[in-house]
């Protein structure tokens, strides 16, 4: 089977051809970086990280771009509000984002572009939809009309022109032809950053920068752009029509994942039920957070419980237990061993996180077995198996991304408890059991399980 997914603007999944063959370019709407983000914002970033991850193990060379718009009127709204320039609050929040990404397990964009360093390549493109006869210049504005596109516009959304509501993206909207044409670019307000234009200076509207960056690093022709359900209407929309009728392909698959919500609100800064990733890692690993988020299929939304992230956790720690006890046993791992066909199966089957989940439980069961049984060369099989789906989904233990965080006092605390199980297997030896029983409590009262096994004790910090 290969590669299957929704595309949003057929309303049916699709079996995945490439524009070019052996090659995939997604772009993935970004941060607006008006605020740091919560499990909401960084749901997107960790789905389209498994897509990306699965890609490339299915033999595709991915350009991954996921742009930052780091100038529209939230952010402008943010800066006057605390009295700090625009950049001050489109940098900070950045970098929350980028920490975000990163605590997360989700790999490096191929280029993160930012909006207002495509103003060049904005300006290329209104003059272009000018000269076709779709976008006018008004009262120091650039507009998209969107008569000029009805036959197409709303085919993304499902809607019909008549039926759309007016964009309301400027403050007087005497300037437009009709209520509906959207900014291309906003003229020069008092206070607010300005870049020059043929039609005077302002700051570029928020659909027109997708465009432009799409276009400048994937080509006028992309395989998929991705984003949050909620980008649907209009950003997506009006970034197709712009696109389109600028003489652009432009992208061939659309994905949107679903929305994270507490109760039935969608999770937002604005409604106060914002989940901070800071305070979120707080209450589970990284990796365990990660773990929720990839678990749900990318289309279905998510109501958060914190019972729910609990139980997720557990269900990871599970893997990782089986994980840890097999390498104890099987030292060198097969990277290259052929992954279970009903896990790549649910994959190819519009990126199936959760039946891939499933089968990656049924081979850790299996993998438990075996090691009751002493079985190595099974363990060997299923361990590889194992840390090989794992790694496709960004939650492998042992990689180096979950095994190092910060200052990595690993090696000194292993040194440490060595030390200890030592004296205690020396106490059991001579049968001072009460001894070997105040090590083990001492450890344990320092955060420390010892299990005793065949092969030995063995140690994990308590959780």
């Amino acid at each position: 089977m290969s590669l299957h997914i929704y595309d949003t603007s057929t309303r049916a999944i699709r079996e995945f051809v490439p524009v070019e063959a052996g090659r995939a370019s997604i772009y993935l709407c970004g941060a607006t970086v008006q605020a740091p983000p919560h499990i909401g914002h960084i749901r997107s970033g960790v789905n389209f990280d498994v897509l990306r991850r699965w890609m490339a193990r299915s033999g595709y060379e991915v350009t991954f771009c996921r742009n930052v718009t780091d100038i529209d009127d939230k952010i402008i709204r943010v800066s006057a509000q605390e009295g700090v320039p625009w950049f001050v609050v489109a940098e900070r929040n950045q970098r929350a984002f980028t920490w975000a990404y990163d605590t997360l397990g989700c790999l490096p964009p191929t280029v993160e572009p930012r909006a207002t360093g495509h103003v060049p390549e904005m300006i290329t493109l209104m003059e272009r939809l000018i000269e076709r006869g779709h976008a006018y210049a008004s009262g120091g504005d650039v507009y998209f009309d969107v008569r000029s596109y009805a036959d197409r516009y709303g085919s993304l959304s499902n809607q019909k022109l008549e039926n759309m509501r007016a964009a309301a993206d400027t403050d007087d909207e005497s300037c437009k032809r009709d209520p509906r044409d959207f900014a291309l670019w906003k003229g020069e307000k008092p206070g607010e950053p300005t870049w020059p234009t043929p039609w005077g200076p302002g700051r570029p509207g928020w659909h027109l920068e997708c465009s432009a960056m799409a276009t400048k690093y994937l080509g006028p022709a992309f395989d998929i752009h991705g984003g949050g359900i909620d980008l649907i209407f209009p950003h997506h929309e009006n970034e197709i029509a712009q696109s389109q009728a600028a003489g652009d392909d432009f992208a061939h698959y659309w994905m949107h994942n679903g929305m994270l919500k507490i109760g039935a609100e969608k999770m937002s800064k604005s409604l106060g039920n914002s989940l901070l990733i800071p305070d979120m890692v707080q209450k589970v690993r990284p990796v365990e957070l990660r773990y929720y988020l990839a678990a749900p299929h990318y289309r279905s939304s998510i109501d958060y419980s914190e019972e729910a992230l609990l139980e997720a956790a557990a269900a990871y720690q599970r893997i990782e237990g089986f994980v840890t006890r097999a390498a104890e046993v099987i030292h060198d791992v097969d990277a290259d061993a052929p992954l279970p066909q009903a896990f790549a199966d649910a994959l190819d089957d519009d990126l199936g996180t959760p039946q891939a989940l499933a089968v990656v439980h049924e081979v850790v069961r299996e993998g438990n077995v075996a090691l009751a049984r002493g079985d190595k060369e099974a363990v060997a099989r299923l361990l590889a198996e194992t840390q090989n789906m794992l790694d496709v989904l960004g939650l492998d233990p042992r990689s180096p991304q979950w095994r190092t965080a910060g200052t990595d006092l690993t090696p000194v605390v292993d040194a440490l408890v060595a030390v200890a199980l030592e004296q205690r297997k020396a106490a059991r030896e001579r049968k001072d059991y009460a001894a070997a029983d105040a090590i083990r409590d001492q450890l344990s009262a320092a955060g420390i399980t010892v299990e005793d096994t065949p092969h030995g004790a063995r140690w994990e910090l308590t959780r």
